[in-house]
């Protein structure tokens, strides 16, 4: 596809360049679309036995939870349990087959559906439960080596199960608690009182809850297909974004650090969706 000048015999392409085509070559549209990705010959290396943390028997309760949480110390992960619910927790040098003898966090009277660590004391985590309850725990230095039955504080304010735990990012002993009664509540983990409800700003099941850099908002996702932000302190509604994802299979949304909000979610078709949101207006639109 070009013209050399009178006299000058044609070079030699150079290695891996594509090699010249004809006018009305069908590969010529093609080339100039679909670019190669540079990581096309990158692969992982799958880790080693050794390295993993084998034979942990994960929950299997019907809830869209990721079942785990991890700070710079310990590894959480939600497991089967009878007569209630419970939790491993794991130094994270703690790699290998787990002993199913090994101690559990065994508190909750139901099944444990959410936990998250303490962003300002790594031996500090929450838990949130079927049985409408949200518990916080008290992690000994080295790890369990015994079960733990006795919480530090139980936070009782939902009527149905909780499934959703998120500690503030910024403030020390600031909880935020959501369940299938459609409310949310933040918590003074210190003294056990509520601080905000929340009850009138989701008329449907909420899916997820994100709090944004410093803690002044939270945008959540619920099953009514709108990502809403959300002023706590004021009880207010910030910015909302409806049919986020026309599907009707569940969807997540997050804050990033700058401000935008990113969410997953499906089509009508029930198709893999991804969006990257700008909340600037009040009917936020995409970035």
């Amino acid at each position: 596809c070009f013209l050399l000048p009178r006299g000058r015999d044609p070079e030699p392409p150079e290695a891996g360049a594509a090699a010249p085509c004809a006018p009305g070559d069908p590969d010529m549209s093609f080339r100039k679309v679909v670019r190669q990705s540079k990581f096309r010959h990158v692969f992982g290396q799958p880790v080693k036995n050794d390295q993993c943390y084998e034979d942990i028997r994960v929950s299997r309760v019907t809830w869209d939870s990721t079942f785990c949480a991890v700070n710079p110390k310990f590894l959480a992960v939600i497991v089967e349990a009878s007569g209630g619910g419970a939790f491993l927790v794991l130094p994270l040098s703690k790699t290998g087959r787990i002993d199913k003898a090994y101690p559990t966090v065994c508190g909750h009277t139901g099944p444990v559906l959410d936990i998250d660590w303490c962003p300002h004391n790594d031996e500090v985590i929450a838990s949130g439960s079927e049985d409408c309850t949200v518990m916080v725990w008290q992690i000994p230095e080295n790890g369990l080596t015994s079960p733990l039955t006795e919480p530090v504080v139980v936070l009782e304010g939902h009527t149905k199960r909780v499934g959703i735990i998120a500690w503030h990012p910024t403030a020390r002993n600031v909880l935020l608690s959501a369940g299938c009664d459609n409310v949310v509540l933040i918590w003074n983990v210190g003294t056990a009182e509520e601080l905000y409800r929340l009850d009138s700003l989701h008329p449907d099941l909420i899916y997820n809850v994100s709090w944004n850099h410093n803690g002044s908002l939270f945008c959540s996702a619920c099953k009514d297909k709108s990502v809403r932000i959300i002023d706590p302190r004021r009880g207010t509604l910030v910015a909302e974004r409806e049919k986020a994802h026309e599907g009707a299979r569940p969807m997540r949304a997050i804050f990033l650090a700058d401000g935008k909000v990113f969410t997953t979610g499906f089509s009508r078709m029930s198709e893999r969706q991804l969006a990257l949101w700008d909340p600037g207006v009040r009917r936020f639109c995409l970035a």
